[in-house]
């Protein structure tokens, strides 16, 4: 099994509990990962190169998928627009189309840079509120989604959503050294995620892929 791998910091506690889960189901499949950026693994996972993902949510109309997101209420503090001149993110699909439907006008930051940006002080509209400010509803920026080992991704959906992951201090300090902010600050991000699809949730995702197609 291929899964496709995007190493920003909202992912972090997902990928801490399938590395456990593989440690101690080691017997189970063959796995391995694929690593890129959120608009590549969009494709990899269309052309079927990789076999489960989190995918774009703008790019999960037609995917199979779990109710397994990354989700922001509010806040999120790493898709920001910076306004100015017009300047899409390669690295993203459902951000770049977020602020064409908010009529927001500028450059798009996602990730790990956009959150080093906020922290370090620089002035941007963060695209989950401005959603939630339109809306009243949550925004969900990825699905994972699946193109085969069905009932595998579907079980570690599962597994993941009832459980919290606890995420050690060593790693907290060597991932927050590798982007340049503190652990409190990599802990303080981390608790403006969620994982689990809930009907506000699902409710934001259609409103959005709706107002998507037009």
């Amino acid at each position: 099994m291929i899964f496709g791998s995007i190493s920003y910091l909202n992912l972090l506690p997902f990928q801490l509990f399938l590395k456990r889960h593989l440690k101690s189901n080691a017997a189970k499949m063959s796995f391995r990962y694929k690593r890129a950026v959120p608009s590549q693994i969009n494709k990899a996972l269309r052309r079927r190169e990789v076999n489960a993902a989190f995918i774009s949510s703008v790019a999960s109309r037609n995917a199979t998928c779990t109710d397994l997101g990354i989700i922001a209420n509010k806040k999120v503090y790493s898709v920001l627009l910076i306004e100015g001149e017009k300047q899409d993110d390669p690295a993203s699909a459902t951000s770049n189309q977020l602020s064409q439907i908010l009529g927001l006008e500028g450059k798009v930051l996602i990730g790990d840079a956009a959150l080093k940006y906020y922290l370090d002080g620089g002035e941007a509209i963060d695209m989950a509120e401005a959603w939630y400010n339109k809306t009243g509803l949550p925004f969900v920026f990825a699905r994972l989604c699946y193109n085969n080992h069905g009932r595998y991704i579907r079980q570690l959906a599962k597994g993941f959503a009832s459980q919290r992951v606890r995420i050690p201090q060593y790693i907290l300090k060597r991932e927050s050294a590798k982007r340049g902010i503190t652990p409190n600050q990599l802990a303080w991000y981390l608790e403006h995620i969620h994982y689990e699809m809930d009907w506000k949730a699902k409710r934001g995702l259609k409103k959005f892929l709706q107002a998507s197609r037009q």
